[in-house]
């Protein structure tokens, strides 16, 4: 379901997140635009005029290129010489990279949050799990890109968050924002294949197994880069 650049320019989305009520304008922008990029309203490659961003988000000029300007630099968007930005395509040694770093950091992240966990906590994190896969796979069903790809990330964000490690959530937030636009390839691969990791690491949870829970988490991040890196020319 890919989005062309005229549509992107002009069209009036509705955005995954609403502002806050004391969100200052700048973040707020910026956040939106994060999910954008991360949700699949931008493929990767496609050129969109900062102009239409603004028109899109209902946003200034001035914070756009603000949140433009950090995206960035956080590698999510790339500046084209006439105007215009577009969510980069991955080479084959950047999904080397960001492979390695998921898989050293994700898993370490899941089994934090089963060992850590008290027993009421952690079959109530699972209920909410579950309620949101069954939303992923509503999604692949129905071949909704953005709904797929917003739904894994919640998923995955909302089991990270409960390991109540802050700096190593930050740094697999900034690897999602990076490869998160290239998994649209899952939905144009037919949708998921063999094991269901995500049933795994339920399973994994509600038992209280932290290495059990880990490898659901790393096979789950190895079929995903599969996928991209079988997608790369």
């Amino acid at each position: 379901m890919p989005l062309s650049p005229a549509a992107t320019d002009q069209r009036s989305f509705a955005m995954p997140q609403t502002r806050p009520a004391k969100t200052p304008e700048h973040e707020a922008t910026y956040r939106r635009l994060r999910d954008m990029v991360l949700f699949g309203w931008l493929e990767p490659g496609q050129g969109v005029t900062i102009q239409g961003i603004a028109q899109t988000l209902g946003a200034g000029m001035t914070p756009v290129r603000e949140a433009i300007r950090r995206l960035t630099a956080e590698g999510a968007l790339v500046l084209q010489d006439n105007r215009r930005v577009s969510v980069p395509r991955l080479t084959r040694d950047q999904l080397e990279e960001l492979a390695f770093a998921r898989d050293v950091l994700e898993p370490q992240l899941a089994r934090l949050v089963a060992g850590r966990g008290a027993p009421g906590d952690l079959d109530a994190l699972a209920d909410r799990l579950a309620a949101i896969d069954a939303e992923v796979d509503r999604a692949l069903d129905d071949g909704d890109v953005i709904g797929y790809l917003a739904g894994n990330s919640c998923f995955h964000f909302t089991l990270y968050e409960a390991a109540g490690a802050p700096i190593l959530l930050s740094m697999t937030r900034a690897l999602w924002l990076r490869f998160g636009p290239s998994l649209r390839v899952v939905m144009e691969t037919g949708g998921p294949q063999g094991p269901d990791h995500h049933q795994e690491a339920l399973a994994a949870l509600r038992a209280r197994d932290p290495e059990a829970l880990a490898t659901a988490v790393r096979e789950d991040i190895q079929e995903g880069m599969d996928r991209v890196r079988r997608s790369l020319p």
